[in-house]
């Protein structure tokens, strides 16, 4: 064969080879492996179940609460004594210790001389007493037998006597002791800081009888009661800082705890559901105890107002997320334009525009501001997903698998074209490697050129003997 055969030969075969490459490559992306793009199945999920905005849950750090009205003590009076005068009134606010009220010194001195001369009658009444058990005991001794009995009863009358005074004279001690005591401290003190409430005036006290003259409210109107178990009680302390959630919307507060309250608590029912573990028994629960929090703002908080409260862990100054985030891997690039692959009305897959909203650099989502519904299905963007594709809920259905269209999508070694399909593996009838990739970025020229080299010698041996024959030879030739 002539080199000039040759060159036509390979020429011939590359352009074939080509054509049908390029061909194929146009069929497989327009209809994916070989079946029309409507057929083509992609797996969607819904925008609820991939949004990173979860609803709160309870967790081991977060307790049920109510919003309750601040603890209130009753101030009362001792009604063996005579109020002087109260030195506060309805709305006053007081600190832990100021007093609240004074009783009347003069009648307390007067109650303390009586109680001292009580004790000392008593006292003058059992020596008289054991005199006289002194006398009837020499008569005693001297008396017949029916005396001597008489002698002895009086006797044990005398010492029953003295037992009792004995007895009321140290009732007679204590009682003098409060009442100096109350001369030195003749005055009520608050127990708590607080408000006055519902001050009455004596002669209140006597028309109402009681002995509760007045009410301390804690500061501020109300307070937030929450519940812990002994399992999760190393969470509680005074002091801890605390996020309160509302059960309504996504308002939050934050507070601190300012008391723990370790007396059991009964539970309630919602409380069982929370913190009762396996059956009912006794020996199988845990029992609950109280702790308060004061928030550091009660605007929006109404009384009785059921509200979940967590341990502060920083998770406050975290992004507040509302609405539809999703994972930023989900949204596409169309020059400035974000999209990703959702469902239509008719079950395809269509390029939807979204407006981005926040970007949470951390945790790797953003904020769907619009173009999406929680309702909405999308797909996980894929090189190989297209407008007018299936979409499917069933991960079993989906027919177009990842395909990234790199340069080995289509390289098996052969070019299927049906009847007309041409096997080229890459050399020459004569088994000689051609270089294809250098071919294809060659011109005619350069072509020529190389296989002029590549045959060179061969060519030389054929023309030996006419190195200058003419070209009507030589196209004679090739025609044959």
């Amino acid at each position: 064969m002539t080199t000039k055969k040759r060159i036509c030969t390979v020429i011939i075969v590359l352009v074939i080879v080509c054509a049908v490459c390029v061909g194929g490559f146009l069929v497989w992306k327009k209809t994916g492996k070989g079946g029309s793009k409507s057929s083509q199945k992609v797996y969607v999920q819904k925008v609820s179940s991939l949004n990173t905005v979860s609803d709160f849950k309870l967790s081991n750090c977060s307790f049920l609460g109510v919003v309750e009205a601040q603890e209130s003590v009753d101030v009362k009076y001792d009604s063996s004594k005579t109020v002087d005068e109260i030195l506060v009134k309805n709305g006053d606010s007081v600190k832990k210790g100021d007093k609240l009220l004074t009783y009347d010194v003069e009648a307390i001195n007067l109650q303390l001389e009586q109680a001292k001369l009580e004790v000392e009658r008593l006292q003058n009444e059992i020596v008289s007493n054991k005199n006289q058990i002194a006398e009837l005991e020499k008569a005693k001794k001297n008396a017949d037998q029916d005396a001597a009995v008489s002698y002895t009863t009086q006797i044990l009358s005398l010492q029953s006597d003295n037992a009792k005074n004995e007895y009321d004279i140290k009732t007679k001690n204590v009682e003098i002791k409060k009442l100096e005591a109350s001369t030195k401290n003749a005055y009520v003190t608050a127990s708590i800081d607080g408000t006055v409430k519902n001050v009455k005036t004596v002669d209140k006290l006597q028309q109402d009888g009681g002995d509760v003259i007045m009410q301390i409210t804690e500061e501020g109107d109300y307070r937030i009661k929450g519940r812990f178990n002994e399992q999760n009680s190393k969470d509680i302390a005074q002091g801890v800082s605390v996020i309160v959630k509302s059960r309504l919307d996504d308002s939050t507060w934050k507070g601190e705890i300012t008391s723990v309250d370790t007396s059991p608590q009964k539970n309630s029912g919602e409380d069982m559901y929370m913190y009762s573990y396996g059956s009912s028994d006794e020996m199988s629960q845990s029992s609950n105890y109280a702790f308060y929090v004061k928030p550091e703002s009660f605007d929006g908080l109404m009384l009785g107002q059921h509200v979940l409260i967590e341990i502060d862990n920083g998770q406050g100054n975290s992004i507040r997320k509302t609405g539809i985030w999703l994972y930023s891997d989900f949204i596409c690039k169309d020059g400035n334009k974000n999209y990703v692959w959702a469902k239509d009305k008719d079950g395809k897959i269509e390029k939807r525009y979204v407006e981005i909203g926040q970007k949470d650099e951390d945790n790797g989502d953003c904020e769907i501001k619009s173009g999406l519904e929680k309702g909405d299905f999308i797909a996980y963007p894929d090189k190989s997903i297209e407008e007018g594709m299936t979409a499917t809920t069933n991960e079993a259905d989906v027919s177009v698998p990842p395909n990234d269209l790199g340069t080995n999508d289509n390289s098996d070694g052969d070019t299927e074209g049906g009847d007309e399909d041409i096997a080229f593996d890459g050399s020459d009838e004569d088994g000689m490697a051609i270089d294809e990739d250098m071919l294809a970025s060659m011109t005619d020229e350069e072509i020529e050129e190389y296989f002029n080299k590549l045959y060179g010698e061969e060519e030389n041996a054929e023309n030996a003997d006419g190195e200058n024959a003419d070209a009507a030879d030589a196209d004679a030739a090739f025609a044959e």
